[in-house]
């Protein structure tokens, strides 16, 4: 929980007793105490169900920003007031969902690599596995998606494909989880995004690896990844057509000079254009064989820069305000000289998350590493900066 919740009263409800419309702030599962990435209203029955799916024992609701009519005051109701929340707890609960965060993106890349090297040989693609996955992927988000982020800026440019996918299905929960859309789409959201680059295992390795500028030629193979994804989905049972479209659009323009289809302005429904942002947003956020990663906020002015024509406008400015100027994962220099990695933004305005620094970038050294909060500091971030441009090597950090 956010320190903003140290000074006021909580209520402790037992899940089962949620009402559509309270305001949770934390929950506590068998394992204790959680904080939550995005504390908020309950819209929906459902998403209480979740709550009691995830193992969920009670949940930490704030009366007064609950709506009127939540059942809050219901006679079988019988609250507990909460004491204030102690600091090691929270540190306890982070490491443990950071853990989690990290042995979710393990399975998640070998589900993946269990599923190209299938495909390669010809077998059909199975949906399940990937719903269970983008289920998790959904929860881990609801627990505590700072985690999660700090786990996914983890990049290897030798893994390229399997991080990107699940990277991609990551924001587009993110995103969707902004927009507002319901557990089904998030679910569809996630499993489309795992899946958009699968027709790559057929284009040639050397093309797709290529250090340098791909020729004309070499660039009309790897466009041919859409055609084969086609053949995929077409074999697959039981997937959505969101999911599908979110294989088949992610390459689409507004203008219609996008592929494979050609589709033009309103062809491409909400879902395929927010794939087209998010899969450029974390291809130009990742070091790759051929070229060093971007800033978040270089790749934010690309965004707008293909807008109208290519990406939705209105959608990409929803896209920076989600995801934050500074995310979290991502590397920035405060105004001491200090690097660090953006580590908790839940609850706080974009400039002033927590920054664990651990490097100098003035004395071109390393510091004792330590947790600065924006919020209760003179600092303030300088600027965003990419892995490339430190001299160091920033990933034992994370």
């Amino acid at each position: 929980m956010g320190d903003s919740s140290e000074s006021k009263d909580l209520i402790k409800i037992p899940v089962a007793k949620l009402g559509v419309g309270m305001f949770v702030e934390s929950i506590d599962n068998t394992k204790g105490r959680v904080s939550i990435a995005s504390a908020g209203q309950i819209r929906s029955k459902e998403a209480i169900a979740k709550l009691l799916h995830c193992g969920t024992t009670h949940a930490w609701v704030n009366a007064e920003r609950s709506s009127a009519d939540c059942g809050l005051n219901r006679p079988n109701v019988k609250p507990t007031k909460i004491a204030k929340p102690v600091a090691k707890r929270v540190s306890t609960n982070r490491v443990a969902t950071q853990h989690k965060a990290k042995e979710l993106m393990v399975e998640a890349k070998d589900l993946i690599q269990k599923v190209l090297s299938e495909t390669f040989e010809g077998k059909a693609v199975e949906v399940e596995p990937f719903e269970a996955l983008a289920d998790n992927m959904i929860e881990s988000v609801l627990l505590d998606a700072d985690a999660l982020k700090c786990v996914s800026a983890l990049r290897s440019k030798d893994a390229y494909l399997l991080e990107h996918s699940i990277n991609v299905a990551f924001l587009l929960i993110t995103f969707g989880r902004y927009l507002k859309f319901d557990t089904d789409m998030l679910r569809d959201l996630a499993v489309g995004g795992i899946l958009h680059d699968i027709g790559k295992i057929k284009v040639d390795s050397a093309i797709l690896n290529k250090p340098g500028k791909l020729t004309a030629e070499e660039f009309e193979h790897v466009k041919l990844h859409q055609t084969y994804a086609i053949e995929i989905m077409n074999n697959t049972a039981g997937l959505s057509q969101v999911s599908i479209d979110i294989s088949l659009m992610h390459h689409e323009k507004l203008d219609g000079k996008g592929y494979p289809r050609g589709l033009k302005g309103d062809e491409i429904p909400i879902h395929g254009r927010i794939s087209c942002i998010v899969d450029i947003f974390d291809a130009l956020t990742a070091t790759r064989c051929y070229k060093e990663a971007m800033s978040p906020a270089a790749a934010f002015k690309i965004l707008l820069s293909l807008t109208p024509c290519h990406l939705d406008q209105a959608l990409v400015y929803e896209f920076i305000r989600c995801v934050g100027v500074y995310p979290v994962g991502s590397l920035v220099e405060l105004s001491d000289g200090r690097v660090g990695i953006v580590w908790e933004s839940k609850n706080r305005d974009a400039l002033h998350p927590k920054v664990k620094c651990f490097y100098s970038n003035k004395h071109k050294l390393y510091t004792g590493v330590t947790i600065v909060d924006l919020l209760k500091s003179d600092l303030n971030i300088e600027k965003g900066i990419s892995p490339s441009s430190l001299e160091i090597d920033p990933s034992p950090f994370y």
